[in-house]
């Protein structure tokens, strides 16, 4: 798959810390409860830490409880891209910025939040940079 920025892995390694890095390049998942943005409720749009594409709406974003910021739809269907993943012995749906290739998190559907979509795009904070409203 080709992306509209690209990098070799030296370069991701250069720009991005080792646990952004880690999240953002080789889809690991920060530990639950910890991220910058978890508990947030900050007005504004939430970009990739890695290119600055923007990604999510704060109008967007609910408490799940689930230990990850929680939002029920990206800004535009273009600004993700989805990708089957059947690691860790289940089947999920992987959450990409569709400018980059990062990983992002996962997203669900049918859990019973009371959201427009049903669904709950559990997103890593360390993938995400918030520009409050006003910035």
């Amino acid at each position: 798959m080709s992306y509209e920025i690209e990098k070799t892995d030296a370069e991701w390694r250069e720009q991005l810390t080792p646990a952004e890095y880690a999240v953002l390049r080789e889809a690991g998942t920060e530990r639950p409860g910890v991220g910058e943005y978890t508990d947030t409720k900050t007005e504004g749009v939430y970009s990739c830490r890695a290119c600055g594409n923007e990604l999510f709406s704060s109008e967007t974003k609910f408490d799940s409880h689930c230990g990850w910021p929680s939002y029920f739809s990206p800004l535009a269907e273009d600004r993700v891209q989805y990708i089957e993943d059947t690691t860790m012995g289940m089947r999920r749906v992987e959450v990409r910025c569709a400018k980059c290739g990062s990983h992002l998190g996962h997203v669900f559907e049918g859990e019973g939040y009371d959201t427009p979509t049903d669904q709950r795009y559990c997103i890593n904070s360390i993938s995400l940079k918030l520009r409050p409203a006003g910035e």
